[in-house]
């Protein structure tokens, strides 16, 4: 892969998404970075054949959907086993999220999502079977979460890669 494969028009969509992915249209997309609603498409279907742009996830209230328990389990494993770990922690009843932490002693965070306190006892015991060391768990209040601005920092001052040059290609 190219040390950079991102140029602006592809940053600026990127943040668009991000934004608001939802009624995030071509035509929307297209408005907002000054090139055709073709050329967005075609930027789009690149960043998701490149393995950039991954999915697009709703974002749940569990607490209004009936779940009013999210814990966050701080885990140990071995670092040599830790993305097989992961992997597994995901099929275990009420896991939404696991995050690989590069090193160290709290090296995987579990997020699971209950109705009720017998619901986090079971994946509590589902983890612990799987081998994971629990070192402390968490209940969560809250979640503050906002698109990464770098994506969007170089529209200020734009130096290379200006709109007109990339929409010069529509099937860029």
């Amino acid at each position: 892969m190219v040390d950079d494969p991102l140029n602006n028009l592809d940053r600026r969509i990127l943040h668009l998404l991000q934004v608001d992915a939802r009624d995030a249209t071509d035509t929307s997309i297209a408005e907002e970075t000054d090139v055709t609603g073709t050329t967005i498409h075609n930027r789009i279907k690149q960043l998701e054949e490149q393995g950039i742009v991954l999915g697009y996830n709703p974002e749940i209230d569990y607490e209004q959907a009936g779940y009013s328990m999210r814990v966050l389990f701080i885990c140990s494993t071995d670092l040599s086993q830790r993305s097989e770990m992961a992997e597994k922690a995901l099929e275990v009843r009420g896991v939404v999220n696991v995050r690989e932490m590069l090193a160290g002693e709290e090296n995987l965070h579990v997020e699971v999502v209950a109705e009720g306190s017998s619901d986090v006892k079971e994946s509590t015991e589902q983890l612990d079977d799987l081998g994971l060391r629990i070192i402390s768990s968490n209940i969560l209040a809250e979640e503050h979460v906002q698109p990464w601005n770098h994506f969007h920092q170089e529209l200020a001052g734009e130096d290379a890669d200006t709109p007109s040059e990339i929409g010069s290609s529509e099937e860029e």
